[in-house]
């Protein structure tokens, strides 16, 4: 028996996790539509809005408070999966690199010009001089 054939069978052993709820997460549409019921509805409806959908007023002051604040991305899902995370450190890490290139570009262009100037610094002492008599 494999550890794949372990996992299928069903032993009866909870685990300390398992009888704990999944985390819900909410799309900014579904939290749109319901600030928007929400505030359209009476004040004796709005428990049964909530109750209905297994929602705390808190979500609501919270979700609220991201609207009028004119992030409509904070209404969306607070983590971003890892995967956006990675996204921008490897972008981070390309624009120092490329901040890095042109330095080096920059350093080893002056040093050409060094090199050129020095050059024909040298070439002109190689040439024989008149004494000045």
């Amino acid at each position: 028996m494999t550890l794949a054939d372990a996992a299928r069978i069903d032993d009866g052993v909870v685990t300390p996790r398992a009888d704990r709820p999944k985390r819900r997460t909410f799309t900014a549409e579904y939290k749109a539509q319901i600030l928007a019921e929400y505030d359209a509805a009476d004040r004796n409806e709005r428990g049964a809005i909530l109750r209905r959908e297994g929602l705390y007023s808190s979500h609501i002051a919270e979700w609220r408070k991201a609207a009028e604040a004119g992030a409509s991305a904070a209404l969306g899902p607070k983590a971003k999966d890892r995967r956006d995370r990675e996204i921008e450190q490897l972008r981070a890490r390309a624009e120092k690199a490329e901040a890095e290139v042109a330095k080096t570009q920059a350093a080893l262009d002056l040093v050409g010009k060094a090199h050129a100037l020095l050059e024909t610094l040298s070439e002109s002492t190689d040439t024989p001089r008149r004494s000045q008599r």
